[in-house]
């Protein structure tokens, strides 16, 4: 079956002030610059500013993930519009996390493209991208681009958008180093540090985080080790720069507290473990080599190549004995040559993008009883693909801007399925050997975007975009029913492409000191794929919708005071078939953030404030939507934090102390629904008041 750790257990916009970064754009309107300006993007790191225009869009700051990413970045990435976080795992600091930008519910993770420096991170499995292997202090910034547009310069997966974290270099940067401390609830330890320098046009850079907790609940304990590194030589006509990125994780799985309706685990043993043995464990590392190379004013080569490894272990109990072992590895090599051009098209501003994408993926997975038995299943799966592509910008007057870009892909893999039934069993039952699967096959995306400056206070923007999304490997691996007894059925890892359109209008103001931004979007999926809890399948749905209204703004009260917020309508149902109508699971229809920043002495002493809600959402596994659902929820956290000046043996000391859901909200937002009973399910219960004392000393 398809393997996921973390079902162990069985129209109107309402505008309130938010977050919101302006947009890259290639003309500046008339009546602030008489000339038209193209903007500097760093194409070594990212992308992404090659194609926002016409793209709803937020830049997250390194100042931010320090003042609120002490839970971790995927609840940092929950404040920002069209983005909502499902806890699957129980675990801390992110460890597991699905992040679903414009509704994907389950499937959220392969709908999400999450790119560190421009390259494609999401892996060729179902755990999707960890956002812990990430230490929060090695973050330059975080750049959110949402929707299908991301898919013409990425790939498949960029449906709902796309997440590129951008690390830090030591390049133009003075020495430093820094570490940091803290500790939080549940014997939270955490030991985080990073230093810089550069010696003429050498720099280099190291960030690293080491944290263990025993987690809310029993068996969420989670032991992580992470570490960046960047070196870089930096001359006049270009760079060579070289990245390695190390992680490695062991992590409790306490599976779900069991709901009926006559009694509730949530009142009577919230914190209790239905899978107190299960674990998972991870080791991950990342190597990227790759140069810039200036040509001639305006004409820029990149090139670079990574490889990237990924070891996966996991133990299934079942009253106190393995039934499930996975020893699963992943190694993905990539090789990604682009050309970027700053030029002059009749006489008009343009910027293009174009180049070839190379990637290898070979994964290899064992089943077993357990990691001490001969498995009976050895999967391998082997996908290759290749694509070309270009995307365009051009200012066709100074106050317009029009986006056109597009990639051919093609994709091939190969499938098998190493059986032996003389191997020990699940329950002593038999099964049967998947069926090989040789596939080819080409796919397109497009993108046609336009941004308009009505004047210095209204910009208007919009896309369409067709995009899709290859199924990866696990899902291929749960097609068909696993341990079917006693009529095994085989799996033949046959699951469609799934193929993607969407529309999408917004504006963006700027009323002084206020900035809003709003945007409205449309996204209809063919083929979508979902994995199903009742039967335990990787299958293709019938037609699905997902639209949605987000909001998002900003407003400083004064020079000291910062008022920040958003809010975000989501929908996504079924267009077609037996669910027609009825909404897909574990999406909230409403989201909101507000957030206060106050600088009471300047640096010395900051307070901050976060209210986050998330509206009721349905059941993983209910899409009749006949079961109760996930109820809403609203958080308070606050923090207080400073900094002291320059002393005798350091250039500056920090401080914090946070308090998240101060106001003790017992609350879920992931729970799977019984195949069998009405009413029954289980839920995964997140932590009620906790706090986090951090201290750190700049050298």
């Amino acid at each position: 079956m398809g393997f996921r750790l973390e079902l162990t257990a069985t129209a109107a916009a309402l505008v309130v002030f938010g977050g919101l970064s302006a947009p890259v754009v290639l003309a500046q309107d008339s009546s602030a610059n008489d000339g038209i300006a193209l903007p500097t993007i760093d194409v070594s790191s990212s992308r992404i500013g090659d194609r926002t225009v016409g793209s709803s869009t937020t830049i997250i700051s390194s100042e931010d993930i320090e003042r609120y990413g002490s839970q971790g970045l995927p609840q940092l990435l929950s404040q920002q519009a069209g983005i909502q976080i499902q806890h699957v795992s129980a675990g801390t600091n992110g460890a597991r996390d699905t992040v679903d930008m414009r509704g994907f519910g389950a499937s959220a993770s392969s709908n999400v493209l999450v790119l560190v420096n421009g390259r494609r991170f999401n892996d060729f499995d179902l755990q999707g991208f960890d956002f812990s292997a990430i230490p929060t202090n090695s973050i330059e910034r975080i750049e959110i681009t949402r929707g299908n547009g991301g898919a013409v310069l990425y790939g498949d997966g960029a449906v709902g958008g796309v997440i590129n974290i951008v690390t830090k270099t030591g390049d133009k940067r003075a020495p430093s180093a820094r570490i940091e401390s803290a500790f939080g609830s549940f014997r939270t330890k955490q030991v985080s540090g990073d230093a810089n320098g550069s010696y003429g046009p050498w720099s280099a850079s190291v960030d690293s985080m080491g944290l263990t907790t025993d987690g809310y609940r029993d068996n969420s304990r989670l032991h992580q080790k992470a570490m960046n590194g960047d070196l870089r030589y930096t001359g006049a006509e270009g760079s060579v720069y070289f990245n390695v990125g190390l992680d490695d994780q062991k992590l409790g799985l306490p599976g779900g507290r069991k709901v009926t309706t006559t009694s509730s685990q949530l009142v009577t043993d919230r914190t209790g473990a239905a899978t107190p043995n299960d674990y998972g464990n991870k080791q991950g590392q990342a190597y990227t080599l790759g140069m810039t190379r200036t040509f001639a004013p305006g004409i820029e080569l990149i090139v670079d190549g990574s490889l990237r490894r990924k070891d996966q272990q996991a133990e299934l109990f079942t009253s106190g004995t393995p039934y499930n072992g996975v020893d699963s590895k992943l190694t993905t090599a990539s090789f990604t040559p682009r050309l970027k051009v700053d030029t002059d098209m009749w006489s008009l501003p343009a910027k293009i993008l174009t180049g070839f994408d190379y990637y290898h993926t070979a994964y290899g997975s064992d089943r077993s009883v357990d990691l001490a038995s001969r498995p009976y299943h050895v999967y391998d799966i082997k996908q290759q693909t290749a694509a070309y592509y270009a995307n365009g910008t051009l200012a066709v007057r100074p106050d317009t801007d029009v986006t056109v870009g597009g990639r051919v892909q093609f994709n091939t893999l190969s499938a098998r399925d190493a059986y032996d039934g003389t191997a020990p069993l699940p329950f002593g039952s038999a099964d049967a050997q998947g069926l090989p699967l040789d596939r080819n096959e080409w796919q397109w995306a497009a993108q046609l975007g336009l941004e308009h400056r009505i004047n210095s206070t209204v910009s208007l923007f919009g896309h369409v975009a067709r995009s899709f999304r290859v199924p990866n490997a696990d899902e291929r691996i749960g097609q068909a029913i696993a341990f079917n007894w006693p009529t095994p059925t085989p799996t033949n890892f046959d699951l469609q492409t799934q193929t993607s359109h969407e529309i999408e209008g917004g504006a963006r103001f700027r009323l002084g000191a206020l900035d809003l931004q709003s945007s409205v979007y449309d996204i209809e999926v063919n083929r979508e794929i979902f994995y199903s809890p009742a039967t335990g399948t990787n299958i293709n749905l019938d037609p699905t919708r997902h639209w949605g209204v987000e909001t998002t703004g900003s407003l400083p009260l004064s020079a000291t005071v910062k008022l920040t917020g958003n809010l975000t309508y989501t929908r996504a149902t079924f267009r077609e078939g037996m669910y027609a109508g009825n909404d897909i699971p574990l999406i909230s229809k409403w989201t909101g953030n507000t957030g206060v920043v106050w600088n009471v002495l300047d640096n010395r002493l900051v307070y901050s404030a976060l209210f986050r809600y998330s509206g009721q959402r349905r059941l993983d596994n209910d899409s009749a939507n006949t079961q109760p659902m996930i109820p809403a929820y609203t958080t308070v956290d606050m923090r207080l934090s400073g900094e002291v000046a320059k002393i005798s043996w350091a250039k500056k000391l920090t401080w914090s102390v946070s308090v998240e859901n101060i106001f003790n909200e017992m609350y879920y937002d992931y729970g799977i629904a019984s195949t069998t009973t009405a009413g029954t399910f289980n839920a995964y219960p997140q932590p009620g008041r906790t706090f986090m004392v951090k201290t750190g000393a700049t050298f």
